[in-house]
């Protein structure tokens, strides 16, 4: 899953997304309505985090901006402004989810993992595909009944290649899902990241590359993709 958090405090902002890294979760920061929209314009995102008292366009003009694009995208809303109306008036905006300060770390990550599941309703809450039992809440996987320990980026990795049911997904793409803004687009990490995590799920390898193209979780009974599976990258 990636967010995007809008909040105008930098100490807040980099704790709420330090905290969603631990839990797997990429995360990036707009400190004012102006970045915020810039960013959501280039990069695809999950669920946006709003705070709605913000420089230059206010959250709720970000909300706005969301809800008419329609992408779909759930918005839950960040502000101390606790009064009913205020939560109303957010609603009426387009929220999907409405928390406010002081809050626990935990509790947003909570409803952040709600949003996403109600935004694929398709998608059972724990994922299974080709032996792999994927549980996004307890952060635990399982292949063929066995538990398999994994890293946190890891984790958003498999989360992503079993969310696209044996599709293909470009090392582009896991970029963009699995880590942040801060990632070097020219970066090694994903084959090094699949490779690992390759290795920690075991033999017969689950997950197959496409040679120039990217990654799938091999869906089929025979061995022909796992065994073109290698410790490269897509392509390489």
């Amino acid at each position: 899953m990636r967010v995007l958090i809008v909040e105008d405090e930098p100490l807040m902002a980099e704790a709420i997304r330090t905290g969603l890294r631990r839990e797997a979760i990429a995360a990036d920061v707009a400190g004012d309505g102006d970045t915020a929209l810039e960013l959501l314009s280039i990069n695809s995102y999950d669920i946006a985090v709003l705070d709605r008292d913000i420089p230059g366009p206010s959250g709720d003009e970000v909300a706005a901006s969301i809800v008419a694009s329609g992408v779909g995208m759930p918005i839950l809303m960040l502000t101390a402004a606790d009064r009913i109306d205020d939560k109303a008036s957010g609603f009426e905006l387009g929220a999907d989810d409405y928390l406010t300060k002081p809050f626990e770390l935990r509790e947003l990550v909570l409803r952040l993992r709600a949003l996403d599941r109600r935004r694929s309703q398709v998608r059972p809450p724990v994922r299974e595909l080709a032996g792999l039992r994927l549980d996004p809440f307890r952060r635990e996987v399982y292949r063929d009944g066995r538990y398999v320990a994994l890293t946190r980026k890891q984790f958003a990795v498999l989360e992503v290649l079993v969310a696209a049911e044996g599709g293909v997904i470009s090392a582009e793409e896991l970029l963009e899902r699995a880590w942040d803004e801060n990632a070097d687009p020219f970066t090694n990490a994903v084959r090094i990241t699949v490779s690992a995590l390759r290795k920690r799920l075991g033999t017969p390898w689950v997950i197959a590359t496409v040679p120039g193209v990217g990654y799938r979780i091999d869906t089929g009974e025979g061995g022909a993709d796992r065994e073109r599976a290698d410790a490269g990258g897509a392509g390489g």
